[in-house]
C-alpha cells in the first residue's frame, strides 16, 4: 500500500520549492493576475504529465545514465531560461505602473513558456525517477505510478495558486515599483539558467 502520509507532505515540499516555473507563476501573477498565471501554468502540468509517463517507462534511468542526453537537455534548458530572463529585463524598461492590467501578457506565449521550461529541466524527470519509485508498489507498478503522478499534479496546482496569488498581491501593494519587480524576475530567470548548467548527473 502507498504510504500517503509520507508521500503527500514530502511531495508538497517539492512542489513548493522555488524554481524557474514558480518564479514564472509569480511574475505572471504580478503582471496579469493570479487567474492568468494559473491558466498559463496548465502548460507546466502538461509537461510534467509527460515527464511522469516517460519516467514510469524507464526513461528516467536513461537520463540518469547518459551524460550526453543529460548535458544536451541541461544546456537547452539553461539557454532558454537565460533568454527569457534577458527578454524580461528588456521589457522592464518599458513598463509603467499604469500598464499592470489583466491580459497584458499574451496567454498563449505564457502557456508555451511554461511547457518549455517545465520539460527542459532534467532535474524534473530525475525527481520523478528517483522520488516516485520509493512509494511505488511493484505488484501494481503502473497503477500506483499513475496515482502518485495524479497527486503530484494536484499538489503542483496548489503550489501554482500560492505563487500566483503572491505575485498578484505584490503587484497591488507595490504598483509604482513594478518595473523593479520585473527586473528582479528577469535576473532570477537568468540566475536559474546559470545554476542549471552546474546540475550534476546522478552517479
Amino acid at each position: 500500500m502507498i504510504d500517503y502520509w509520507l508521500f503527500i507532505p514530502a511531495c508538497f515540499a517539492i512542489n513548493l520549492a522555488f524554481g524557474p516555473n514558480n518564479l514564472m507563476a509569480v511574475t505572471n501573477g504580478a503582471q496579469s493576475g493570479p487567474i492568468f498565471a494559473m491558466t498559463a501554468a496548465t502548460g507546466r502540468l502538461i509537461s510534467f504529465s509527460i515527464l511522469i509517463a516517460i519516467s514510469a517507462l524507464g526513461m528516467g534511468v536513461i537520463l540518469a545514465a547518459s551524460a550526453f542526453v543529460f548535458t544536451a537537455i541541461k544546456i537547452f534548458g539553461a539557454g532558454y531560461l537565460v533568454w527569457i530572463g534577458w527578454q524580461t529585463l528588456k521589457s522592464a524598461r518599458k513598463i509603467e505602473a499604469s500598464a499592470i492590467t489583466a491580459g497584458q501578457t499574451n496567454l498563449r506565449a505564457a502557456f508555451i513558456k511554461e511547457i518549455i521550461v517545465g520539460s527542459s529541466n532534467p532535474k524534473a524527470i530525475l525527481v520523478f525517477a528517483a522520488f516516485f519509485p520509493q512509494f511505488v508498489m511493484p505488484e501494481a507498478y503502473f497503477q500506483s505510478y499513475a496515482k502518485l503522478g495524479a497527486i503530484f499534479l494536484v499538489l503542483e496546482y496548489f503550489a501554482i495558486a500560492i505563487y500566483a496569488t503572491i505575485g498578484g498581491y505584490a503587484a497591488r501593494k507595490a504598483a509604482a515599483k513594478f518595473h523593479w519587480f520585473h527586473t528582479v524576475s528577469g535576473l532570477g530567470m537568468m540566475l536559474f539558467g546559470a545554476l542549471l548548467l552546474f546540475t550534476k548527473r546522478p552517479v
